[in-house]
Protein backbone atom coordinates (compact mmCIF):
# COMPACT_ATOMS: atom_id res chain seq x y z
CA UNK A 1 0.00 0.00 0.00
CA UNK A 2 0.75 3.82 -0.42
CA UNK A 3 1.81 5.44 2.78
CA UNK A 4 -1.66 7.30 3.01
CA UNK A 5 -3.31 3.97 2.81
CA UNK A 6 -2.34 2.52 6.09
CA UNK A 7 0.64 4.59 7.93
CA UNK A 8 -1.53 6.79 8.96
CA UNK A 9 -3.36 4.63 11.53
CA UNK A 10 -0.23 3.88 14.04
CA UNK A 11 0.73 7.43 13.82
CA UNK A 12 -2.37 8.16 15.31
CA UNK A 13 -2.56 5.12 17.66
CA UNK A 14 1.04 6.67 19.00
CA UNK A 15 -0.53 10.18 19.43
CA UNK A 16 -3.33 8.65 21.49
CA UNK A 17 -1.57 6.50 23.41
CA UNK A 18 1.72 9.13 24.28
CA UNK A 19 -1.66 11.64 25.36
CA UNK A 20 -3.63 9.01 27.59
CA UNK A 21 -0.81 7.48 29.53
CA UNK A 22 0.30 10.98 31.39
CA UNK A 23 -3.68 11.90 32.08
CA UNK A 24 -4.09 8.49 33.36
CA UNK A 25 -1.06 8.74 35.23
CA UNK A 26 -1.76 11.80 37.16
CA UNK A 27 -5.66 11.62 37.66
CA UNK A 28 -5.46 7.86 38.54
CA UNK A 29 -1.88 7.20 39.86
CA UNK A 30 -1.35 10.53 41.58
CA UNK A 31 -4.61 10.13 44.32
CA UNK A 32 -2.98 6.90 45.13
CA UNK A 33 0.34 7.98 45.82
CA UNK A 34 -0.95 10.93 47.71
CA UNK A 35 -3.08 8.77 50.22
CA UNK A 36 -0.54 6.48 50.90
CA UNK A 37 1.73 10.36 51.60
CA UNK A 38 -0.94 10.53 54.11
CA UNK A 39 -2.88 13.94 52.45
CA UNK A 40 -6.01 14.31 53.14
CA UNK A 41 -9.17 13.73 50.91
CA UNK A 42 -9.89 16.88 50.33
CA UNK A 43 -6.43 17.58 49.00
CA UNK A 44 -6.72 14.72 46.96
CA UNK A 45 -10.35 15.95 45.60
CA UNK A 46 -8.25 19.27 44.56
CA UNK A 47 -6.78 16.83 41.77
CA UNK A 48 -10.02 17.05 40.04
CA UNK A 49 -9.16 20.45 38.72
CA UNK A 50 -6.25 19.48 36.92
CA UNK A 51 -9.48 17.61 34.31
CA UNK A 52 -10.66 21.28 33.67
CA UNK A 53 -8.66 21.47 30.61
CA UNK A 54 -10.83 19.19 28.96
CA UNK A 55 -14.19 20.56 29.88
CA UNK A 56 -13.63 23.99 28.52
CA UNK A 57 -10.83 23.26 25.80
CA UNK A 58 -13.74 23.83 23.09
CA UNK A 59 -13.17 27.78 24.46
CA UNK A 60 -9.58 27.60 22.53
CA UNK A 61 -10.56 25.07 19.30
CA UNK A 62 -11.50 28.38 16.92
CA UNK A 63 -7.90 29.73 17.37
CA UNK A 64 -6.22 26.15 16.25
CA UNK A 65 -8.45 26.04 13.33
CA UNK A 66 -7.78 29.49 12.33
CA UNK A 67 -4.21 28.67 13.06
CA UNK A 68 -3.83 26.07 11.05
CA UNK A 69 -4.94 25.52 8.11
CA UNK A 70 -3.74 22.01 6.35
CA UNK A 71 -2.02 19.02 7.77
CA UNK A 72 1.51 20.57 8.08
CA UNK A 73 0.63 23.43 10.43
CA UNK A 74 -1.58 20.66 12.15
CA UNK A 75 1.35 18.46 12.63
CA UNK A 76 3.23 21.53 14.38
CA UNK A 77 0.60 22.07 16.75
CA UNK A 78 1.06 18.76 17.67
CA UNK A 79 4.48 18.49 17.39
CA UNK A 80 4.74 21.83 19.81
CA UNK A 81 2.06 20.73 22.01
CA UNK A 82 3.72 17.52 22.85
CA UNK A 83 7.03 19.09 23.21
CA UNK A 84 5.54 21.78 25.59
CA UNK A 85 3.24 18.85 27.22
CA UNK A 86 6.86 16.79 28.05
CA UNK A 87 8.89 19.73 29.64
CA UNK A 88 6.23 20.61 31.89
CA UNK A 89 6.18 16.96 33.08
CA UNK A 90 10.13 17.11 33.48
CA UNK A 91 9.64 20.67 35.28
CA UNK A 92 7.47 18.38 37.61
CA UNK A 93 9.74 15.89 38.35
CA UNK A 94 11.79 18.49 40.00
CA UNK A 95 9.76 18.98 42.67
CA UNK A 96 8.53 16.60 45.94
CA UNK A 97 4.99 16.24 46.35
CA UNK A 98 5.21 16.51 49.72
CA UNK A 99 6.65 20.06 49.88
CA UNK A 100 5.58 21.43 46.67
CA UNK A 101 2.11 20.29 46.16
CA UNK A 102 0.18 23.37 45.32
CA UNK A 103 2.86 24.37 42.66
CA UNK A 104 2.70 20.62 41.22
CA UNK A 105 -1.07 21.25 40.95
CA UNK A 106 -0.83 24.27 38.95
CA UNK A 107 1.95 22.63 36.84
CA UNK A 108 0.08 19.84 36.21
CA UNK A 109 -3.00 21.93 35.01
CA UNK A 110 -0.97 23.57 32.56
CA UNK A 111 0.22 20.52 31.90
CA UNK A 112 -3.40 19.46 30.92
CA UNK A 113 -3.88 22.40 28.64
CA UNK A 114 -1.32 21.59 26.40
CA UNK A 115 -2.92 17.91 26.34
CA UNK A 116 -6.10 19.43 25.17
CA UNK A 117 -4.79 21.42 22.80
CA UNK A 118 -2.41 18.74 21.18
CA UNK A 119 -6.18 16.92 21.53
CA UNK A 120 -7.65 19.13 19.42
CA UNK A 121 -5.30 19.47 16.64
CA UNK A 122 -4.67 15.71 16.76
CA UNK A 123 -8.75 15.28 16.23
CA UNK A 124 -8.87 17.95 13.10
CA UNK A 125 -5.53 16.41 11.86
CA UNK A 126 -7.23 12.69 12.11
CA UNK A 127 -10.50 14.06 10.46
CA UNK A 128 -8.54 16.04 7.35
CA UNK A 129 -6.57 12.55 6.82
CA UNK A 130 -9.52 10.10 7.13
CA UNK A 131 -11.56 9.29 4.39
CA UNK A 132 -15.21 8.38 5.29
CA UNK A 133 -14.65 4.95 4.86
CA UNK A 134 -11.28 4.73 6.66
CA UNK A 135 -13.17 7.19 9.66
CA UNK A 136 -14.23 3.81 11.54
CA UNK A 137 -10.77 2.32 11.51
CA UNK A 138 -9.21 5.58 12.59
CA UNK A 139 -11.19 5.72 15.41
CA UNK A 140 -10.77 2.29 16.60
CA UNK A 141 -6.88 3.40 16.63
CA UNK A 142 -7.62 6.37 18.55
CA UNK A 143 -9.75 4.85 21.46
CA UNK A 144 -7.16 1.40 21.13
CA UNK A 145 -4.36 3.89 21.69
CA UNK A 146 -6.52 5.72 24.90
CA UNK A 147 -7.33 2.45 26.27
CA UNK A 148 -4.13 0.79 25.62
CA UNK A 149 -2.77 4.25 27.83
CA UNK A 150 -4.87 4.13 30.50
CA UNK A 151 -3.73 0.90 30.97
CA UNK A 152 -0.54 1.53 31.61
CA UNK A 153 -1.03 4.86 33.27
CA UNK A 154 -3.22 3.07 35.96
CA UNK A 155 -0.82 -0.14 35.74
CA UNK A 156 1.86 -0.71 34.83
CA UNK A 157 3.13 3.50 36.15
CA UNK A 158 1.48 2.51 39.74
CA UNK A 159 4.42 -0.65 40.05
CA UNK A 160 7.25 1.54 38.13
CA UNK A 161 6.56 4.49 40.68
CA UNK A 162 7.31 1.69 43.75
CA UNK A 163 10.67 0.37 42.33
CA UNK A 164 11.86 4.06 40.61
CA UNK A 165 9.99 6.18 42.62
CA UNK A 166 8.44 9.65 41.71
CA UNK A 167 11.52 11.74 39.71
CA UNK A 168 12.83 9.30 37.77
CA UNK A 169 8.90 8.00 36.68
CA UNK A 170 8.51 11.57 35.78
CA UNK A 171 11.78 11.81 33.83
CA UNK A 172 10.75 8.47 31.78
CA UNK A 173 6.89 9.73 31.50
CA UNK A 174 8.38 12.79 29.61
CA UNK A 175 10.87 11.35 27.36
CA UNK A 176 7.45 8.86 26.21
CA UNK A 177 6.07 11.15 24.82
CA UNK A 178 8.68 12.61 22.96
CA UNK A 179 9.32 9.17 21.77
CA UNK A 180 5.67 8.99 20.49
CA UNK A 181 6.21 11.68 17.93
CA UNK A 182 8.64 9.88 16.17
CA UNK A 183 5.99 8.46 13.94
CA UNK A 184 4.28 11.44 12.94
CA UNK A 185 7.51 13.83 12.37
CA UNK A 186 8.24 11.48 9.29
CA UNK A 187 4.63 11.10 8.41
CA UNK A 188 3.24 12.59 5.52
CA UNK A 189 5.68 15.40 4.97
CA UNK A 190 4.90 15.10 0.78
CA UNK A 191 0.60 14.58 0.59
CA UNK A 192 -0.39 18.31 2.54
CA UNK A 193 -4.03 18.45 2.74
CA UNK A 194 -5.75 21.62 2.50
CA UNK A 195 -8.53 22.84 4.56
CA UNK A 196 -11.99 24.51 2.94
CA UNK A 197 -11.19 27.39 4.91
CA UNK A 198 -14.12 29.52 3.76
CA UNK A 199 -13.74 32.41 6.72
CA UNK A 200 -12.37 32.38 9.70
CA UNK A 201 -14.02 30.97 12.93
CA UNK A 202 -14.90 32.91 16.22
CA UNK A 203 -16.15 32.18 19.33
CA UNK A 204 -19.40 32.76 17.78
CA UNK A 205 -19.41 29.51 16.02
CA UNK A 206 -19.63 27.46 18.96
CA UNK A 207 -23.00 28.74 19.23
CA UNK A 208 -23.89 28.52 15.38
CA UNK A 209 -22.77 24.80 15.83
CA UNK A 210 -25.71 24.60 18.35
CA UNK A 211 -28.36 26.46 15.82
CA UNK A 212 -27.50 24.20 12.56
CA UNK A 213 -30.70 22.56 11.46
CA UNK A 214 -31.30 19.05 12.96
CA UNK A 215 -28.28 19.22 15.46
CA UNK A 216 -30.81 18.57 18.41
CA UNK A 217 -31.15 15.49 17.24
CA UNK A 218 -26.86 14.53 17.13
CA UNK A 219 -26.93 16.07 20.87
CA UNK A 220 -29.83 13.51 21.99
CA UNK A 221 -27.59 10.74 20.53
CA UNK A 222 -24.28 12.54 22.28
CA UNK A 223 -25.78 13.15 25.65
CA UNK A 224 -27.89 9.91 26.05
CA UNK A 225 -25.83 6.96 23.78
CA UNK A 226 -23.20 6.38 26.92
CA UNK A 227 -26.23 6.66 29.93
CA UNK A 228 -26.78 3.02 30.00
CA UNK A 229 -22.57 2.37 30.66
CA UNK A 230 -21.35 5.01 32.31
CA UNK A 231 -23.29 4.89 35.72
CA UNK A 232 -22.20 1.12 35.72
CA UNK A 233 -18.71 2.00 35.06
CA UNK A 234 -18.52 4.86 38.05
CA UNK A 235 -20.14 1.86 40.79
CA UNK A 236 -18.10 -1.51 39.31
CA UNK A 237 -15.43 -0.65 41.40
CA UNK A 238 -17.60 0.10 45.08
CA UNK A 239 -19.64 -2.92 43.76
CA UNK A 240 -16.25 -4.93 43.84
CA UNK A 241 -15.15 -3.70 47.03
CA UNK A 242 -18.58 -4.60 48.86
CA UNK A 243 -18.43 -7.95 47.61
CA UNK A 244 -14.95 -8.45 49.70
CA UNK A 245 -12.67 -7.78 47.28
CA UNK A 246 -9.50 -5.74 48.03
CA UNK A 247 -7.40 -3.04 45.89
CA UNK A 248 -4.90 -5.07 44.26
CA UNK A 249 -7.70 -7.37 42.79
CA UNK A 250 -9.81 -5.03 41.88
CA UNK A 251 -6.84 -3.12 39.89
CA UNK A 252 -6.28 -6.25 37.98
CA UNK A 253 -9.81 -7.46 37.27
CA UNK A 254 -11.21 -3.61 36.36
CA UNK A 255 -8.19 -2.13 35.29
CA UNK A 256 -6.44 -4.40 33.47
CA UNK A 257 -8.85 -7.18 32.36
CA UNK A 258 -11.43 -4.19 31.59
CA UNK A 259 -9.39 -1.82 29.69
CA UNK A 260 -7.50 -4.54 28.38
CA UNK A 261 -11.23 -5.78 26.62
CA UNK A 262 -11.92 -2.08 25.47
CA UNK A 263 -8.80 -1.72 23.66
CA UNK A 264 -9.44 -4.78 21.90
CA UNK A 265 -13.16 -4.35 21.39
CA UNK A 266 -12.12 -0.42 19.88
CA UNK A 267 -10.23 -2.07 17.50
CA UNK A 268 -12.77 -4.26 16.29
CA UNK A 269 -15.23 -1.67 16.58
CA UNK A 270 -13.56 -0.01 12.94
CA UNK A 271 -13.75 -2.87 11.17
CA UNK A 272 -17.26 -4.18 12.41
CA UNK A 273 -18.61 -0.21 11.19
CA UNK A 274 -17.10 -0.53 8.06
CA UNK A 275 -18.69 -3.66 7.36
CA UNK A 276 -22.34 -3.06 8.32
CA UNK A 277 -22.15 0.77 8.45
CA UNK A 278 -22.58 3.62 11.17
CA UNK A 279 -26.25 3.16 11.91
CA UNK A 280 -26.62 -0.15 12.27
CA UNK A 281 -23.31 -0.42 14.65
CA UNK A 282 -24.48 1.82 16.96
CA UNK A 283 -27.92 -0.31 17.23
CA UNK A 284 -25.87 -3.37 18.15
CA UNK A 285 -23.31 -1.31 20.17
CA UNK A 286 -25.97 0.04 22.34
CA UNK A 287 -27.89 -3.80 22.39
CA UNK A 288 -24.47 -5.10 23.65
CA UNK A 289 -24.37 -1.76 26.64
CA UNK A 290 -28.14 -2.97 27.23
CA UNK A 291 -26.24 -6.65 27.46
CA UNK A 292 -23.92 -5.81 29.87
CA UNK A 293 -26.06 -3.59 32.31
CA UNK A 294 -29.13 -6.36 32.30
CA UNK A 295 -26.45 -9.38 32.87
CA UNK A 296 -24.77 -6.79 36.21
CA UNK A 297 -28.39 -6.18 37.46
CA UNK A 298 -29.18 -10.16 37.24
CA UNK A 299 -26.25 -11.36 38.99
CA UNK A 300 -26.45 -8.34 42.08
CA UNK A 301 -29.39 -9.89 43.04
CA UNK A 302 -27.07 -12.74 44.66
CA UNK A 303 -23.56 -12.86 45.43
CA UNK A 304 -21.88 -13.20 42.01
CA UNK A 305 -19.02 -15.47 41.54
CA UNK A 306 -15.89 -14.39 40.12
CA UNK A 307 -16.13 -15.81 36.59
CA UNK A 308 -19.78 -13.82 36.57
CA UNK A 309 -18.02 -11.29 37.82
CA UNK A 310 -15.34 -10.98 34.89
CA UNK A 311 -17.92 -12.12 32.60
CA UNK A 312 -19.81 -8.84 33.62
CA UNK A 313 -16.46 -6.67 33.59
CA UNK A 314 -15.58 -8.16 29.68
CA UNK A 315 -19.07 -6.71 28.77
CA UNK A 316 -19.55 -3.34 30.58
CA UNK A 317 -15.57 -2.33 29.24
CA UNK A 318 -16.20 -4.39 26.00
CA UNK A 319 -19.23 -2.20 25.13
CA UNK A 320 -17.72 1.12 26.18
CA UNK A 321 -14.85 0.52 23.93
CA UNK A 322 -17.23 -0.32 21.22
CA UNK A 323 -19.50 2.46 22.06
CA UNK A 324 -16.35 5.25 22.13
CA UNK A 325 -15.33 4.44 18.61
CA UNK A 326 -19.07 4.61 17.39
CA UNK A 327 -19.71 8.02 18.84
CA UNK A 328 -16.05 9.30 17.49
CA UNK A 329 -17.07 7.92 14.27
CA UNK A 330 -19.95 9.86 13.85
CA UNK A 331 -18.41 12.95 15.35
CA UNK A 332 -16.41 13.00 12.35
CA UNK A 333 -19.22 13.13 10.11
CA UNK A 334 -20.97 16.28 11.05
CA UNK A 335 -18.25 18.73 11.34
CA UNK A 336 -18.07 22.24 9.25
CA UNK A 337 -15.51 22.52 6.79
CA UNK A 338 -13.18 24.77 8.54
CA UNK A 339 -14.22 23.84 11.61
CA UNK A 340 -12.93 20.85 12.32
CA UNK A 341 -10.85 21.09 15.50
CA UNK A 342 -13.95 23.24 17.30
CA UNK A 343 -16.96 21.09 16.23
CA UNK A 344 -15.32 17.66 16.73
CA UNK A 345 -14.30 18.71 20.52
CA UNK A 346 -17.85 20.54 21.24
CA UNK A 347 -19.49 17.30 20.58
CA UNK A 348 -16.70 14.98 22.42
CA UNK A 349 -17.35 17.74 25.93
CA UNK A 350 -20.88 16.99 25.50
CA UNK A 351 -20.09 13.61 25.88
CA UNK A 352 -17.86 14.23 28.72
CA UNK A 353 -20.53 16.86 30.57
CA UNK A 354 -23.67 14.34 30.41
CA UNK A 355 -21.20 11.41 31.50
CA UNK A 356 -19.95 13.04 34.58
CA UNK A 357 -23.61 13.96 35.15
CA UNK A 358 -24.62 10.72 35.09
CA UNK A 359 -21.60 9.68 37.41
CA UNK A 360 -22.61 11.73 40.00
CA UNK A 361 -26.37 10.85 39.71
CA UNK A 362 -25.21 7.30 40.16
CA UNK A 363 -24.08 7.24 43.02
CA UNK A 364 -27.29 8.73 44.51
CA UNK A 365 -29.32 6.30 42.96
CA UNK A 366 -27.09 3.40 44.29
CA UNK A 367 -27.70 5.10 47.82
CA UNK A 368 -31.31 4.97 47.75
CA UNK A 369 -31.98 1.82 45.98
CA UNK A 370 -28.36 -0.23 46.08
CA UNK A 371 -26.31 -1.74 43.14
CA UNK A 372 -29.48 -3.78 41.71
CA UNK A 373 -31.69 -1.02 41.93
CA UNK A 374 -28.78 1.32 39.94
CA UNK A 375 -27.93 -1.59 37.76
CA UNK A 376 -31.79 -2.31 36.49
CA UNK A 377 -31.98 2.17 35.73
CA UNK A 378 -29.24 1.46 33.42
CA UNK A 379 -30.45 -1.08 31.60
CA UNK A 380 -33.75 0.92 31.53
CA UNK A 381 -31.23 4.31 29.85
CA UNK A 382 -30.37 2.01 27.24
CA UNK A 383 -33.74 0.77 26.15
CA UNK A 384 -34.81 4.44 26.27
CA UNK A 385 -31.29 5.22 23.86
CA UNK A 386 -32.89 2.89 21.52
CA UNK A 387 -35.98 5.43 20.83
CA UNK A 388 -33.54 8.13 20.91
CA UNK A 389 -31.61 6.57 18.00
CA UNK A 390 -34.70 5.22 16.23
CA UNK A 391 -35.58 9.31 15.80
CA UNK A 392 -32.41 10.90 16.10
CA UNK A 393 -30.38 8.57 13.57
CA UNK A 394 -30.41 9.34 9.75
CA UNK A 395 -31.11 6.38 7.55
CA UNK A 396 -29.17 7.31 4.50
CA UNK A 397 -25.44 6.70 4.45
CA UNK A 398 -23.72 9.35 5.92
CA UNK A 399 -21.29 11.01 3.80
CA UNK A 400 -22.99 8.83 0.74
CA UNK A 401 -19.93 5.95 2.44
CA UNK A 402 -20.61 4.37 5.38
Amino acid sequence: MKEGNWTKFPVLFSLYIAQSIPMSFFSTVVPVIMRQENYSLESIGLLQLVKLPWIVKFLWAPLIDNRAKNTTQLKRWIIFSEIFYACVILSIAMFNLQTDFKLIIVLMIVAFIASATQDIATDAFAILLLKPRERGLGNSMQSAGSFTGTLVGTGVLLIAFHYFGWTVLLVLLAGFVLVALIPLAFYGNKNVIEKDYRQRVTLADIAYFFGRRGIHKRILVLVFYYSGIIGVLAMIKPFLVDHGYNVKQIGFMSGIIGTSVAALSALAAGYIIRQIGRRKSMFLFLTLSLTAAGYLWYISHQTPSLLALYTGICLIWGSYGLSTVAVYTTSMDVVRPGREGTDFTIQIVITHLSSLIIAVFSGKVGDLTGYTGLFGMEALLSIFTFAVLLYALPKEKINGNS
